[in-house]
């Protein structure tokens, strides 16, 4: 069972709200690590969007996330460029991964075609095989810190892609969020971490990294991974994790409660 249990996920306090609203429900106890900070590339990223749009001429633009959509539209919200934002992506035919970025989309007036079935880069790469869209122009902004594994397989399948870079990650600097965490670790109170992407990973580590015996603590604590990506980085770091059925919060949190029922 999950009730008591102290579950951490690698998403800050506001980013978390979902996961903690499912363990809550559980009676577990939600706990909040936030790793990673989005280090936007400034007001120029709309401009360097619609050139690219302009330039390349898309025939369909792929959103990964809530937070791309949301950083571009907030800074062309701010340079008085919304509306050609809005009319340079509804031009294209638009795939969203995942439920919270269709959502995010539909909130700034656009039109949606397509979610993956799975939410993911191999989702993306399922949902174009089915299109049959060989030859054709596909847009994807995103992070910095995301991988070729896309960009390559879209390629592979015959479109040509243009990747648009809207921000950086790095680790979360403000460690003392950390504390709680960092005590109940070290006193083996931490029963379970939700890893949420590759770069959360990485994060973890790197904030962790004066923790002694960290692999071996992590080795006697339930770890999920969110999608295959996530888990591959944490293979990297040596820790096998359970991955996620569904690629979403609530698909993790479904994996880690499955764990616990089997326990």
């Amino acid at each position: 069972m999950i009730r008591g249990k102290t579950i951490a996920i690698t998403r800050s306090m506001d980013d978390a709200q979902e996961f903690i609203e499912l363990a809550s429900k559980e009676n577990a106890i939600p706990l909040p690590i936030p790793t990673i900070e989005l280090m936007p590339k400034g007001d120029k990223i709309v401009d360097e969007f619609l050139n690219d749009v302009k330039e390349f001429q898309p025939d369909y633009s792929v959103f990964m996330s809530s937070k791309a959509v949301k950083l571009l539209f907030d800074v062309a919200k701010t340079s008085d460029k919304y509306q050609k934002l809005q009319i340079a992506i509804a031009n294209t035919i638009v795939m969203a991964v995942g439920p919270k970025t269709k959502q995010a989309l539909e909130d700034e007036g656009i039109k949606v075609s397509f979610v993956p079935t799975k939410f993911s880069s191999v989702g993306v790469g399922e949902q174009f095989t089915k299109l049959n869209a060989e030859g054709k122009k596909v847009i994807i902004p995103r992070s910095g810190a995301s991988t070729e594994f896309l960009a390559k397989l879209l390629e592979k399948i015959g479109l040509i892609v243009k990747e648009n870079y809207l921000y950086d990650v790095q680790a979360f600097s403000d460690t003392k969020q950390w504390d709680t965490f960092k005590e109940l670790f070290s006193q083996n109170k931490i029963d379970g971490i939700v890893f949420t992407s590759a770069s959360s990973v990485r994060g973890f580590f790197e904030i962790m990294s004066e923790q002694k015996d960290l692999v071996k603590k992590l080795d006697k604590t339930q770890i999920v991974a969110i999608g295959p990506f996530t888990g591959e980085e944490l293979k990297k770091f040596n820790i096998i994790p359970k991955i996620a059925d569904v690629h979403t919060v609530p698909g993790a949190f479904e994996a880690m409660k499955n764990i616990f029922s089997l326990a």
